[in-house]
C-alpha cells in the first residue's frame, strides 16, 4: 500500500474517539503509527490518557467514567454535550478523518455526526455486531466509510453486508512485550505441576477495566479466593487494575468480609497484567479482551461474567447472538476449549467448584493451555495499529 506523503503546507488532521480503557490504549497505538508514517499529522481527539502521553491533543477526557449496559444511560447528557462540542469544533476545525475506536454505543454517534459534516469516517475495532445488535448494521452502513477488523472472519461479515473492510490483525499482539514468547515456553512446566497445602497457585482475579465491571465482579471473586484459600492456604492472587477501576477495587477489598483472610496474600497494581499474568498459574477472569490476553501468556483460565437475574432475563439474553461469549472459544469455532460462566448469577459455589477442579488437575490445566495457544497462532503477530495506520493515510 503507497502512502502518500503529506506536504508542510497541508499538513493532514486526524480526529479519534475513545470511549473507554482498552480503546484508549488501541487509540494511543495507532497514533504512534500514524506519526511514524507522517511526521506532519495533527492527531486529536477525545480520550484518556494513554492518547495524550502518544502525542494526541485530548480536548476532553472520556475514559476514566467508562460504562456498560443501563450503567450507560447515566452517561447520556455528557455525551450530548460532546458531540454538540465536536459538532462546533468541526465547523472551525474540520479534520480530514475521523477515527472510532470501539464502544459502538458511543461511537455511531460520531460517525454519525462526522458523515453529516462531510468527514470521513474510519471505524477501528469492529463493532461486534455478530454477538449482539445487528441491527446496527444500518448505522455503521450508512455513516461509516471503511472498517478495520481486528478478528480474521469480521472481514467477511461486514463485506457480505455492504460495508468496506479489512482485516488488520488484533492490536493486543502490538502491545504484548517482545520477551513474551520465551516466557511461555518457560513456564510450562511449573504450570503442570501439582498444587500442595503449602505451595498452592497463584491465581489471578481479573474483574473488568471498567468501574461498573470491577463493582458487579470483585467482591464475588474475592468469596472464591477465600474458597481456594481454604483449601491450597499457600495460593496466592495476583489482581492487574486500570486507572478507572483501582480505587473502587481496593475500596471493595477493604470492606469485604474476607479482607482478613486475603489481605496479605493480595498483590494489587494498576497497568500491570503483562507483568503479573507470566506469574500466574490459573485465572478468573471477567469475558472481554481479557480472555484474549490472559489466553496469550498460555494461562489457564475459567470465564465469567456477572450479571442480575432482572438484567440478564429482561434484556442481556434477547440481544446476545452467539453460543459462546469468550473470544477463544469464538475463534475455535464456538466450542468449551475454555469454560464459561455466563450468566454468573446467584450463588458463588457453581465458579467455586469449577475453579477447583481445574486447580486440581494439572491434566486440565495443560490441556487446556495448549488448545488456547494453537487457536491463537495465526493471531499471534503485531502489525494491526501500522496496518490501520496505512488504511487511514489511504482515507484522506
Amino acid at each position: 500500500m503507497t502512502i502518500i506523503p503529506a506536504t508542510a503546507l497541508t499538513p493532514r488532521r486526524v480526529f479519534i474517539t475513545v470511549a473507554e480503557v482498552s480503546g484508549d490504549r488501541h487509540a494511543a497505538a495507532l497514533a504512534r503509527s500514524l506519526k511514524a508514517l507522517d511526521h506532519a499529522i495533527t492527531i486529536e481527539g477525545l480520550g484518556g490518557a494513554e492518547m495524550a502521553d502518544a502525542g494526541v491533543k485530548v480536548h476532553h477526557e472520556t475514559v476514566r467514567r467508562a460504562a456498560m449496559g443501563f450503567a450507560a444511560i447515566k452517561r447520556a447528557g455528557e455525551m450530548h454535550r460532546l458531540l454538540r462540542w465536536t459538532r462546533d469544533y468541526y465547523r472551525q476545525h474540520k479534520p480530514d478523518l475521523h477515527v472510532c475506536v470501539d464502544s459502538s454505543g458511543v461511537n455511531l454517534h460520531f460517525a454519525r455526526l462526522a458523515h453529516s459534516l462531510g468527514v470521513p469516517v474510519l471505524y477501528y475495532i469492529a463493532p461486534q455486531l455478530w454477538a449482539s445488535r445487528p441491527g446496527r448494521i444500518r448505522k455503521v452502513r450508512r455513516y461509516v466509510d471503511r472498517i478495520a477488523c481486528i478478528l480474521p472472519f469480521e472481514e467477511a461479515y461486514y463485506r457480505e453486508r455492504g460495508v468496506a473492510a479489512d482485516f488488520v490483525g488484533h492490536p493486543l499482539f502490538d502491545e504484548l512485550p517482545e520477551h513474551r514468547g520465551g516466557v511461555v515456553t518457560a513456564r510450562a512446566a511449573a504450570l503442570g505441576r501439582d498444587f500442595t497445602a503449602s505451595d498452592g497457585p497463584v491465581v489471578g482475579l481479573i474483574a473488568g477495566s471498567r468501574r461498573g465491571e470491577v463493582r458487579a465482579h470483585f467482591h464475588h471473586m474475592l468469596e472464591v479466593a477465600a474458597a481456594i484459600v481454604r483449601e491450597f492456604p499457600g495460593s496466592r492472587f495476583l489482581v492487574p487494575t486500570t486507572a478507572a477501576g483501582d480505587e473502587l477495587l481496593r475500596q471493595t477489598l477493604a470492606v469485604s468480609s474476607h479482607a482478613g483472610v486475603l489481605q496479605d496474600r493480595l498483590e494489587i497494581a494498576r497497568d500491570a497484567f503483562d507483568a503479573m499474568m507470566p506469574r500466574c498459574d490459573f485465572a478468573l477472569v471477567k469475558s472481554g479482551t481479557s480472555t484474549l490476553h490472559t489466553a496469550a501468556w498460555g494461562v489457564p483460565m475459567i470465564v465469567v461474567y456477572r450479571v442480575s437475574p432482572w438484567v440478564w432475563h429482561l434484556a442481556a439474553r434477547h440481544v446476545l447472538r452467539i453460543p459462546k461469549v469468550a473470544l477463544v472459544n469464538i475463534l475455535a469455532g464456538n466450542i468449551d476449549l475454555v469454560p464459561e460462566i455466563l450468566p454468573w448469577m446467584g450463588s458463588n459455589q457453581p465458579v467455586i467448584d469449577w475453579v477447583l477442579d481445574f486447580l486440581r488437575s494439572p491434566a486440565k490445566r495443560m490441556a487446556q493451555r495448549q488448545a488456547v495457544l494453537d487457536v491463537l497462532q495465526p493471531l499471534d503477530r503485531p502489525g494491526a495499529s501500522g496496518n490501520a495506520a496505512k488504511i487511514a493515510l489511504q482515507m484522506m
